[in-house]
């Protein structure tokens, strides 16, 4: 897993509720061989091109200031619906690699970990306040996630700090996923097992 440490980009105001797992992704797309690797051109699909297939000019992610951008702001319950984890790769895949928002589709929010994509959770108003700040000069608004300080840096130079449970920080900072966690103990878990070959020598056979 890529390590997080700090990103700096435009952070596109997607600044809706119940943004769930289906608009992120489309679960046909989950079961036509796709790959992981392949569900970033359809991200968000629904709301990103019109029925012929063209971009839809209202779409946040399709206007130039926004394209390509970093960061997702939204609002409550971002990531709720069903528990594809397809969802974080297609974020991934459109090459997002935060998103901040008041709260989370609780499935969804482990999942992010899971996959490098850090979720943070800010207060309505502060969120809505960084849309506010990024809509005033989207050529320029260029917002700061540090994962080491646990801060967000605003277009206009303030600092908000977040939390992060320490566990989740430490994993992120050096590209952990859960197994390879586990495998930082690796002395200890091959310890046990000689141990334990020795007291029940039956459960090896």
């Amino acid at each position: 897993m890529e390590k997080f440490t700090k990103v700096t980009g435009v952070a596109a105001p997607l600044m809706r509720q119940n943004v769930d797992t289906d608009l992120v992704i489309r679960i046909e797309r989950l079961v036509n061989n796709t790959g992981r690797e392949g569900l970033g051109p359809y991200c968000f699909e629904q709301i990103r091109f019109k029925p012929d297939g063209s971009e839809n000019p209202d779409c946040v992610f399709n206007q130039a200031p926004y394209r390509g951008a970093p960061i997702i702001l939204s609002a409550d319950n971002f990531g709720c619906g069903s528990s594809r984890e397809g969802a974080v790769w297609a974020l991934a895949g459109m090459g997002v690699k935060a998103v901040i928002a008041p709260s989370y589709g609780d499935i969804f929010f482990n999942n992010c970990f899971q996959n490098g994509l850090l979720p943070i959770r800010l207060p309505i108003e502060e969120v809505e306040r960084l849309a506010e700040e990024t809509r005033a000069s989207p050529g320029n608004a260029r917002i700061t996630v540090d994962l080491e300080n646990c801060q967000v840096i605003s277009p206009t130079g303030r600092t908000i700090p977040f939390e992060v449970d320490a566990r989740r920080q430490h994993a992120l900072l050096n590209g952990l996923d859960d197994i390879a966690q586990t495998m930082t103990h690796r002395d200890a878990i091959a310890a046990w097992q000689g141990t334990d070959k020795t007291a029940r020598p039956w459960v090896w056979l």
